[in-house]
């Protein structure tokens, strides 16, 4: 796995605000090319381990997400 925004976010870190992500290019996948929060940077083990986390809710999820795009918003349903 590598750096993702995802777990950066998880870590309670704001895009642009606390870090700029860029993709090698090269194939070796995303890097953090600026670090702009007050707090340290967290290490790539740190961000991956709450990567994790964050897709363990994604899946977690995923049936109810599925669910609730099958059927129109409750509101529509009543009328």
């Amino acid at each position: 796995m590598a750096i993702s925004s995802h777990g950066l976010k998880k870590l309670g870190f704001t895009p642009l605000t606390d870090f700029v992500l860029q993709n090698a290019g090269d194939g070796n996948g995303t890097f953090i090319a600026e670090w702009l929060s007050a707090s340290p940077q967290p290490t790539e083990s740190e961000i991956e381990t709450a990567h994790a986390t964050w897709q363990a809710e994604q899946d977690a999820q995923a049936y109810a997400r599925a669910r609730a795009e099958a059927y129109p918003p409750m509101a529509d349903q009543l009328d």
